[in-house]
């Protein structure tokens, strides 16, 4: 482990899982082809550096080693415990395993919290054991781990019988077994080397996080890919993250439910908390994670991250002897927002000069031409790389790369690029069979067969890259927050946000007609009036607001016609008064809110008001808190940013105020604690000199002690 990484969770201590100098495999088989079996056939196999143990008490003996009675008769305490027996001994194996001094333990045993309430109990209660002997346990209902740097097979898949995994710089961390173990076989038929597998199963106590934080202070670790159902402990799963980045080492997740049926599936499979999906996007993106569709573009990730180059300013160049190949690559590349500038004026004519019917723009087309000509096609690459200056190359040759004839004589050109460019991604769009393609990858040059592919693989490493040259953002200073009791009225949410620095428009509650005719003329004309209610939330559905009132006749009118609405539409709710505000106008509707997710706490959610939200969801979500810089980025990364920055001739809208209030709202959350339900700031006013809450509704959990 690098003693290096620093965080407030205990991720080394998974070591004796991962890295057992011996292990005992409790409910053992003689048949290689039982759950019990398995592991102890494969690490036979493998040539597991450690001992092993089997424990049986039908048997003496099991494929050729000393098999124990019991745990009670072991000759010493494993580092290690495989369990391999039905779910109801399970606890008695476990506590027999603690009392021994194993410190940790694999549970393949199923029948617990992934059946419902009376297998929550059960794990509960086996948890309980393993803790009271300081024990760390994977599962249960797992699949297990495997080790290849030290030959350990704590797992009863089946893929091994298809083949070993290949040594390599890859772990695989995973909720599910079977998905888990099918992503290390796919692994395996595309080359890729991957030396560590975790499945967690039902996480009872290690979870994804900690695989994922293990990893990442692993040296035989260099890229962690993650299949995700449910988060259980949000800070862990971002501190392990964070332990990856600092690491260097990209995380590529496949975090499955983006719908509302997959994250029903995923709760009923894993029996987790799922949250919402587009809350886990934003997180896990903020976080480094580079999140990928299915298990070929995480294999295709995985595999672009070979020569661990991770430009943090990419741009793509890409070299074609087809112009309808470049057309496709070049939108792929627009869909990425991976950059593709222009070469420099001089470079182009420079590549005219050799070839006057080729295209060196961007893309560079040298025609087939550059197949007979080899000179051509390294002329256009070397200009790409030294003039054009891009961090990533895509070359499509197409399967005449494949040929006898021509593949020696490329791959010494692209060799030579190779070393002239260390620092560059180097991709091939070729047709040949493995064992060239195998020499152009020690070439030094990723090989893929489909363009679009190839251009998504790059673009994701420049997101790495931008992730790990990331600073880590300023927190905020939390103000104190000192929420009451029962759920505040509009005027008290707006008096609480004003203490933590959130302005809103200037207001007063009336208890008479008479009192709203003069906070109206002291207000200035025109004025809004909303009945003030906590039982209230939609006003306006029941005729509880009245818009550009422009005198005190109006005032008094107004007063007597939302209290007689109100009264009408809501007869029990408990009234407080008609709220008097000044009624700004221009500027630009937006809207901010809190929402507590179940696994990441308070995240806060920016975007234009109107159809923007309700139609186009063009929103921005971070968690909370964040600092100014932070806000704007949120704010200029909606799809609608450019109306902000004044549109059509309309005024720009003052950013530094709106960004301003979104982080003093962030800070306002998450000093609140978790009495905090949700905050509705909509609509807020941004306007060229200012930015202000015009409604603000907040939900408390009342039931909560404060």
């Amino acid at each position: 482990m690098n003693a290096e990484l620093r965080t407030p969770y205990d991720f080394a201590g998974l070591g004796g899982m991962l890295n057992p100098r011996s292990v005992t495999i409790v409910g053992a088989s003689g048949d290689p082809t039982r759950i019990g079996g398995r592991p102890i056939a494969a690490m036979l196999e493998a040539g597991f550096k450690g001992t092993i143990l089997p424990v049986n008490p039908t048997r003496d003996e099991v494929q050729g080693l000393a098999c124990y009675a019991s745990v009670d008769d072991l000759p010493e305490a494993p580092e290690a415990g495989i369990v391999a027996v039905a779910a109801k001994h399970a606890p008695d194996v476990v506590d027999a395993l603690g009392r021994k001094g194993c410190r940790s333990v694999t549970l393949f045993s199923a029948g617990f919290a992934e059946t419902g309430e009376a297998g929550e109990r059960a794990q509960a209660d086996l948890l309980a054991i393993a803790k009271r002997h300081g024990m760390r346990v994977l599962g249960p209902n797992t699949l297990g781990v495997y080790n290849v740097e030290i030959g350990y097979y704590g797992t009863f898949s089946s893929s091994l019988e298809l083949a070993f995994p290949l040594s390599g710089p890859i772990g695989i961390a995973s909720q599910s077994g079977a998905y888990g173990a099918h992503l290390a076989a796919m692994a395996r038929t595309r080359g890729l080397g991957a030396s560590v597998l975790i499945t967690t199963g039902n996480e009872a106590d290690v979870t994804v996080a900690d695989a994922i934080g293990w990893m990442a202070g692993a040296d035989e670790v260099e890229v962690i890919l993650a299949y995700q159902e449910g988060f259980r402990d949000g800070p862990k799963m971002l501190a392990a993250l964070d332990a990856a980045r600092a690491a260097k080492k990209p995380v590529f997740m496949l975090k499955a439910g983006r719908s509302a049926l997959g994250a029903s599936a995923a709760a009923s499979h894993t029996a987790s908390l799922t949250g919402d999906d587009a809350v886990a996007e934003a997180v896990l993106a903020e976080h480094g994670v580079i999140r990928v569709r299915d298990t070929e573009q995480m294999l295709d990730f995985a595999y672009a991250a070979r020569p661990r180059i991770y430009p943090a300013s990419n741009s793509l160049g890409i070299i074609t002897v087809s112009g309808g190949a470049g057309i496709v690559a070049t939108d792929e590349a627009a869909e990425q927002g991976l950059p593709m500038p222009l070469m420099p004026e001089p470079a182009q004519a420079k590549l005219l000069e050799l070839l006057p019917y080729g295209a060196p723009a961007n893309p560079l087309d040298c025609t087939a031409q550059a197949l007979n000509d080899l000179s051509l096609f390294e002329a256009f690459t070397r200009s790409a790389l030294a003039d054009g200056g891009y961090r990533s190359i895509l070359c499509f040759l197409t399967y005449v790369a494949g040929g006898a004839s021509l593949a020696p004589r490329l791959i010494e050109t692209l060799e030579r690029l190779r070393n002239e460019f260390p620092d560059r991604i180097l991709a091939l769009c070729i047709i040949a069979d493995d064992e060239k393609v195998a020499a152009y990858e020690r070439a030094g040059c990723l090989v893929f067969t489909d363009p679009s592919r190839a251009v998504r693989a790059l673009a994701a490493m420049g997101r790495v890259g931008a992730a790990f040259a990331a600073p880590a953002p300023a927190r905020p200073v939390l103000p104190s927050v000192d929420l009451p009791q029962k759920t505040p009225d509009e005027h008290q949410a707006k008096a609480l946000l004003g203490q933590a620095g959130i302005e809103a428009a200037p207001e007063r509650v009336a208890r008479s007609a008479e009192a709203a005719a003069a906070a109206a003329a002291d207000l200035g004309f025109p004025v809004v009036m909303k009945i003030v209610s906590p039982d209230i939330v939609h006003k306006s559905d029941i005729g509880g607001v009245k818009l550009d009132i422009a005198d005190e006749a109006g005032a008094r009118a107004a007063y007597e016609e939302i209290l007689a609405n109100v009264a009408a539409a809501a007869p029990g709710a408990h009234i407080a008064g008609v709220l008097v505000a000044r009624q700004l106008s221009g500027g630009v509707e937006c809207l901010m809110g809190i929402s507590r997710d179940p696994v990441f706490g308070p995240v806060a959610v920016f975007g234009l008001g109107g159809i923007f939200v309700e139609i186009l969801n063009d929103v921005a979500i971070r968690a909370c808190p964040f600092d100014i810089e932070t806000a704007k980025e949120m704010i200029a990364s909606i799809k609608g940013a450019s109306i902000l920055k004044g549109a059509r001739g309309r005024p720009a809208v003052d950013i530094d105020a709106l960004a301003m209030m979104l982080s003093r709202l962030s800070a306002f959350a998450a000093a609140a604690g978790p009495r905090l339900v949700s905050i509705d700031l909509n609509p807020v006013l941004a306007l060229p000199d200012g930015a202000f809450a015009l409604d603000a509704v907040i939900e408390l959990d009342e039931e909560a002690h404060p």
